[in-house]
């Protein structure tokens, strides 16, 4: 398996885990706890999409893209990613997740990941696995 099959699989895992997550949040019994569960495999998940990203990038020639924010500029110049700035502002909220504990902010984060961040790591993996 190459190091790219590799990743790939390994996002794809990633992806499902969090999207078991945001289907239990749904639930009406839901807890803080399942919705901290959510947020940190959104930061595990981003991580390996922009990884798996560059070792695509980098397969296609396209290399020195070492930062997360390169890679996505890269990424939407190739057509990878349609969205640039969802992924601009998913890339701030994973560092926020990492850096800063505020309820309000958590809230926040974990609505858009299920209403829009799922959404552009599904685009992008059926873009790569192509």
């Amino acid at each position: 398996m190459s190091k790219l099959e590799t990743k790939l699989n390994n996002f794809t895992n990633a992806l499902q885990r969090l999207k078991e997550a945001a289907i239990e949040l749904e639930k009406d019994d839901a807890s803080d706890v399942v919705r901290d569960g959510l947020i940190q495999r959104f930061e595990f998940t981003y991580e390996l999409a922009w990884k798996t990203t560059k070792q695509y990038l980098e397969e296609v020639g396209i290399v020195d893209n070492n930062s997360p924010k390169a890679v996505i500029k890269a990424a939407y110049a190739q057509n990878l990613i349609f969205n640039e700035q969802n992924w601009l502002l998913m890339l701030n909220d994973r560092n926020l997740t990492s850096h800063v504990y505020k309820e309000e902010i958590a809230e926040e984060i974990a609505e858009r990941i299920t209403d829009y961040y799922i959404n552009e790591f599904e685009k992008l993996l059926s873009k790569l696995q192509v």
